[in-house]
């Protein structure tokens, strides 16, 4: 044994290496997209069908094995029916690491950082008053299809029109706020719900349509709850709960005001932490 396992040593080469951690990555990242997706109990069940698949062949059960064969063959097409939102969003995931849109790029710093700070102060005022408000801030994503749902304004960015917009008495106030890079593009849009279980059985539509939204596109969502005024953050299909001012500065800044990343910010992109994801019952 130990001359086999230097004789492969001897033959091993810097390309094996990449080669294994290329598969290994890929195997976390698969198993991660399982964990977060409704196919961890289904991955359970198509082990069970083909441990049966091969029992079947080995005591040969013909028929069996015969229904059993077509099942994991329409099965295979019947996943990514299935899972195609899922999928896609992890497709959209690859292929937008380190991906800054245009419309940020033509932004000059001092502009970005005064939107920043017209969206912080909104979002404060929102939280003191307890006013309900759904702003979704487009990146790589186009969201077409959303903005379509609503009322196109292509308007300056400011604290007080995104107050007019989201007082209860105004009619653009029920649904969400587009915003395509230093504009207010479009209100009172309509977003797709999640599915998820596990953000609360009480959480309200507004918080279900951010994640929702967040789930098919790269899109970074702020809610403000109208019974408690809480803040909250969707990104990536995750729900951050009771953020804080500086908080958002930090993140919005950092799509307004992207800088390079290092090495080690990149390969934390590809290994992101886990985070809480909670519902207390609010809208």
């Amino acid at each position: 044994m130990l001359e086999g396992f230097l004789s492969i040593m001897e033959n091993f080469r810097v390309a094996d290496a990449i080669d294994i951690l290329i598969v290994a990555l890929i195997v976390y990242k698969v198993i991660g997209f399982i964990r977060e997706t409704r196919a961890q109990q289904l991955v359970r069940g198509i082990f069970w069908l083909i441990a049966a698949f091969l029992l079947s062949s080995f005591f040969n059960l013909y028929l069996l094995n015969w229904i059993l064969r077509t099942v994991l063959t329409m099965g295979i097409f019947a996943l990514v029916v299935l899972f195609q939102p899922e999928l896609r969003r992890m497709l959209e995931q690859i292929g937008r690491r380190n991906f800054v849109s245009d419309q940020f790029r033509s932004i000059d710093k001092d502009n970005a950082i005064a939107i920043v700070d017209e969206l912080i102060t909104a979002i404060d005022e929102f939280s003191a008053s307890r006013t309900g408000a759904l702003i979704c801030i487009e990146r790589g994503t186009m969201l077409n299809d959303i903005i379509e749902t609503g009322v196109v304004l292509d308007a300056n960015i400011s604290a007080r029109l995104l107050g007019n917009i989201f007082y209860e008495g105004s009619p653009l106030h029920d649904g969400a706020v587009i915003i395509r890079g230093d504009r207010i593009y479009a209100a009172a849009c309509v977003l797709p719900l999640t599915e998820k279980k596990n953000l609360g059985r009480n959480l309200g539509t507004r918080h279900r349509a951010g994640v929702g939204l967040t789930e098919v596109s790269d899109a970074l969502v702020l809610i403000v709850s109208e019974e408690t005024g809480v803040i909250s953050v969707a990104e990536d299909g995750n729900l951050r709960r009771f953020a804080d001012l500086k908080t958002i500065e930090k993140m919005l800044l950092g799509v307004y005001v992207p800088t390079e990343l290092t090495f080690k910010e990149r390969i934390a992109q590809w290994f992101p932490s886990k985070k809480g994801e909670t519902g207390d019952g609010e809208e």
